[in-house]
């Protein structure tokens, strides 16, 4: 077995950290966001856990980068985005083709939330 120099070593290390740090980077602030809205949902709008079909944080090509996807169990064709930056905010949500097709609209849906003016 040849025995690798100190430098060396050291080198792969600086090579390791630099190619996994923005992996563990998006992970670490997907998983962050989701406890986020998770935690919000659970605590602050009284939803029980067996209500949320999936809270999925997800890193984005567009500002903000990230934000959270949420699915009710009630209400599975239709995704509701958050962000949670600073507070949480339910920010959009998307019909998905099958909603549509089965003639769910946005004046239906259940779990819509009023945004705040200021």
């Amino acid at each position: 077995m040849r025995n690798l120099s100190r430098g060396k070593i050291f080198a792969l290390s600086i090579v390791l950290i630099v190619l996994l740090a923005p992996f563990v980077y998006v992970q670490g602030n997907k998983r962050a966001y989701a406890e986020r809205v998770r935690s919000y949902l659970l605590q602050e709008k009284s939803y029980k856990e067996e209500e949320l079909a999936s809270v999925k944080g997800v890193w984005g090509m567009k500002l903000p980068a990230f934000y959270t996807i949420v699915v009710f169990k009630d209400e599975p064709e239709v995704n509701y985005v958050y962000f949670s930056h600073n507070d949480v905010l339910q920010f959009d949500q998307w019909i998905t083709p099958k909603g549509v097709e089965t003639g769910i609209t946005p004046e239906k849906l259940k779990h819509t939330e009023k945004r705040k003016e200021g």
